[in-house]
């Protein structure tokens, strides 16, 4: 794991040089390949160094890190082309992956605790310094004081099952039987706010509306995904106060995605729109890992890799259509398949799989979260029901607003799209649907 580190070290140096940016971007490229190809695929820890290692889980959310990173460069040209500060930017970027990356692949709880928190830095620099509107000051604190209010509980929490455990390794934790509900609740609520859960979900929309491109892929892609890790991780010894206490959070979370669908019906921005369904998406991934079902472990991962790349590649095709009409209201985005057919096809394949159409990973995800729930109780059918068919319903209401209809009247000609555009959507449309094909390794963990 250390190679890897010191691989992305050595590119933040790169990232002074005057015509580093291309060459940044391959090598992450070049990098994800890299670590595609050096894991072992069994069952237990690999490559151990030090605090490090990989297994299953973080190996699949390190190969989104490294490749939405990769992504976010080339989807940000115009910072590079009009000079605005673009070797800063690059400098953040692979500060952030490193982060990221540190985080995924800790085998300690404390190790995790740190690098999970040190990813909020370059993320907010990222909004303050190159975010779009004034408001983008008032998004970083939301950003940072709903995460970091429950991250000192959390702390707490760990130093305080360090002192009676004598360790934080993963591998090491069994069921605590002797703890309270305050223990429980200090330890999961940072995570919660990181997905986030309805009700503390107010700093998501506006750090996606303040965001440049990079910022949101990024928030989106693999930020979001940091709380369901550690649920998945610190759930190994909450497993009997889960037990207990979990359907607190799954009703919560059932009816919060219901009311989440209802308030993405009436936006008119489209990225805070494609935010909002994010927050839906992650409640249903919240309720099927609370059920502490097989079902829901996995399909709870599956889905945070598939929801990563098609909410990523959403924001980037808003950001297209932004870049040429200067605005993301629908009321102005309209008609967009007068103006650019082509770009239209890939708004229907990835609205396609926002609404977990086959053969996108979020069906698979969907399916058994569904699986997991139903069998939980089979009162959550009903929610369930509404969540799946909302779903659908605003996905398509963003798709044929945006698409159709008559064209607003002050917009004369845009460009159809770049090369750049295309592959940039390609990237993010192959792996969300090839790697169905490969559906066993998301699930296998957990057997």
């Amino acid at each position: 794991m250390l190679k890897f580190m010191f691989f992305m070290f050595f590119m933040m140096l790169l990232s002074f040089l005057k015509s580093g940016w291309w060459l940044i971007n391959c090598m992450i490229f070049i990098l994800s390949f890299m670590f595609f190809f050096s894991f072992g695929y069994y069952n237990l820890w690999c490559n151990i160094t030090y605090f490090f290692g990989c297994d299953y889980i973080s190996f699949g959310l390190i190969l989104l890190s490294l490749w939405i990173c990769g992504l976010m460069i080339v989807a940000s040209e115009l910072i590079y082309f009009f000079g605005y500060f673009s070797r800063i930017f690059v400098f953040m970027i692979i500060f952030l992956l490193l982060m990221l990356y540190c985080a995924f692949s800790s085998m300690n709880m404390f190790s995790y605790y740190f690098f999970f928190e040190g990813s909020l830095i370059p993320t907010l620099f990222l909004i303050l310094g190159w975010g779009y509107q004034p408001e983008r000051l008032q998004a970083g604190i939301y950003l940072m004081f709903y995460t970091l209010l429950a991250s000192l509980p959390m702390m707490i929490s760990i130093m305080y099952l360090f002192y009676y455990k004598g360790s934080l390794y993963y591998f090491s934790i069994n069921v605590l039987y002797n703890y309270n509900f305050m223990y429980y609740v200090s330890m999961i609520l940072a995570f919660l706010i990181s997905m986030p859960m309805f009700m503390v979900h107010l700093w998501l929309p506006s750090a996606h509306v303040e965001a440049p491109i990079s910022g949101s892929m990024i928030l989106a892609g693999v930020l979001l995904k940091l709380g369901g890790y550690g649920l998945l991780r610190f759930f190994l010894g909450l497993m009997w106060l889960g037990m207990k206490y979990n359907y607190i959070w799954i009703s919560f979370s059932l009816v919060g995605g219901l009311l989440v669908g209802f308030i993405c019906l009436r936006q008119t921005d489209l990225k805070s729109l494609i935010a909002y369904s994010s927050v839906a998406h992650m409640s249903l991934v919240i309720a099927g890992l609370m059920t502490l079902f097989y079902w829901g472990f996995s399909g709870s991962y599956v889905l945070m890799i598939g929801h990563g790349l098609c909410s990523s590649g959403l924001f980037c095709l808003a950001n297209i259509s932004y870049e040429r009409l200067g605005s993301r209201s629908l009321m102005i985005n309209k008609g967009m398949m007068n103006f650019m057919p082509s770009m239209s096809m890939w708004w229907f394949m990835l609205s396609s799989c926002n609404m977990a159409a086959p053969p996108s990973m979020n069906l698979l995800g969907e399916i058994s979260l569904l699986n997991s729930l139903i069998g939980w109780s089979w009162l959550t059918i009903f929610l369930l029901c509404f969540l799946s068919f909302f779903s659908a319903v605003y996905t398509l209401y963003m798709y044929s607003y945006s698409q159709h209809g008559m064209l607003f009247s002050g917009v004369y000609s845009c460009s159809l799209g770049y090369t750049r555009e295309f592959l940039l959507l390609f990237l993010h449309w192959i792996p969300l649907n090839m790697l169905i094909l490969n559906g066993n390794f998301f699930m296998i963990y957990f057997m």
